[in-house]
């Protein structure tokens, strides 16, 4: 008999900002606030549907279903890969990019696979009803990215 380990599935997550530095949020079956994003896909055998070829195009394919966004996936957010039990005994490996979006000024859409879309704010964030691990990613990117107008700022005075 061969033996097969158990595999960790993998999700991967983005943090997207629209125009107005607000955050895209997804609420799921189970009430909760969460970041888009899925699964790697492996395609199908007859080529109907390639497989994705990395995290970040999956990302990208996964949040352009889901909210009809086009972004750029990437950079992996520092503290952004944790693992998550969403159930009992179902763990879940969590990785996250921060993402540049490419349509911010398009309204995003919720598709069929989550009940609710919403925007919000850096300071709105930690009340929600959301597991940490998103919460801290939220923060991480939001502080990559007054850092980045920080240093445009400087730039700018020089």
């Amino acid at each position: 008999m061969t033996y097969t380990p158990p595999l960790w599935p993998v999700s991967v997550k983005g943090v997207a900002l629209d125009a107005h530095h607000r955050v895209l949020l997804l609420k799921n079956e189970r009430d909760e606030w969460e970041l888009p994003g899925g699964r790697l896909e492996i395609g199908r055998p007859d080529g109907t549907q390639p497989p994705d070829v990395g995290a970040e195009a999956a990302l990208e394919r996964e949040i352009q279903e889901e909210t009809g966004w086009a972004v750029k996936a990437g950079p992996l957010i520092d503290g952004g890969v944790w693992i998550y039990e969403p159930i009992p005994g179902r763990r879940v490996l969590i990785v996250t990019y921060g993402c540049t979006v490419l349509t911010p000024y398009r309204p995003p859409v919720v598709s069929h696979e989550h009940k609710q879309l919403g925007m919000f704010t850096a300071e709105e964030v930690p009340e929600l009803n959301m597991p940490d691990g998103y919460k801290q990613a939220v923060a991480a990117w939001y502080g990559l990215k007054r850092a980045d107008c920080q240093v445009l700022d400087d730039d700018e005075r020089m």
